[in-house]
């Protein structure tokens, strides 16, 4: 039986970049996508409609990019060290994106992870049509996630812990049982049971008893 799950949210939270928002710089639609972004992130809008309207601006842009964009990924500080103390008691991490597989599954097998999921971009002989592919990650796929691999693990639900940032994440932090907002939206920092100030996921160590 695992000590812990760690379920992270991925855009802003386990890294420091909207992948969205580093596809749509290719696309020249950054600063359309940004702005819609965040008021998704801040639970103004629906976040199907939100994301599909995002991704929507990506079509015509070749596959390639999403390579380009990898390069660009910056892993949150202190994930590797919290990923590494949790494993080492005994525990599982996941990560579950509203973002894309694409892009998250080589970070998750060079960090480690044990399990993770996200959106499928739709491409077409090379080329990004502007679509999706397969079921949408959005707020109770995140928490569908968070019980499915509890049990995957043997992980108790009281030993579960969702860390995220933002509107999508609201319904995987009630789920778990501590939630853990990192420099989150408002809408995040009024409900999260624990709210981290900055940009450490090391900080989450304490919280598990795992570090002084």
């Amino acid at each position: 039986m695992a000590k812990f799950l760690v379920v992270l949210d991925v855009d802003s939270t386990l890294i420091e970049n909207e992948v969205i928002e580093l596809l749509a710089a290719h696309a020249g639609s950054e600063p359309e996508v940004a702005k819609i972004t965040t008021r998704a992130m801040n639970g103004e809008l629906d976040f199907e409609q939100s994301l599909r309207a995002r991704v929507a601006t990506l079509a015509g842009l070749p596959e390639s990019v999403i390579t380009d964009c990898a390069r660009d990924i910056r892993v949150t500080p202190g994930a590797e060290e919290m990923i590494a103390a949790v494993v080492d008691a005994g525990g599982k991490v996941a990560a579950v994106s509203g973002g894309f597989h694409e892009l998250l599954d080589p970070l998750a097998e060079r960090l480690g992870l044990h399990y993770a999921r996200a959106n499928r971009l739709e491409a077409l002989e090379g080329v990004l049509t502007g679509g999706l592919v397969g079921p949408i990650i959005d707020a109770q796929a995140k928490a569908l996630a968070l019980h499915e691999w509890s049990l995957d693990s043997g992980t108790a639900l009281s030993a579960t812990v969702a860390v995220g940032d933002g509107a999508n994440d609201l319904l995987m932090m009630e789920a778990a049982a501590l939630s853990v907002g990192i420099t989150a939206k408002p809408i995040v920092r009024a409900s999260a049971d624990v709210h981290i100030d900055t940009r450490d996921l090391s900080a989450l160590l304490p919280l598990l008893g795992l570090r002084g």
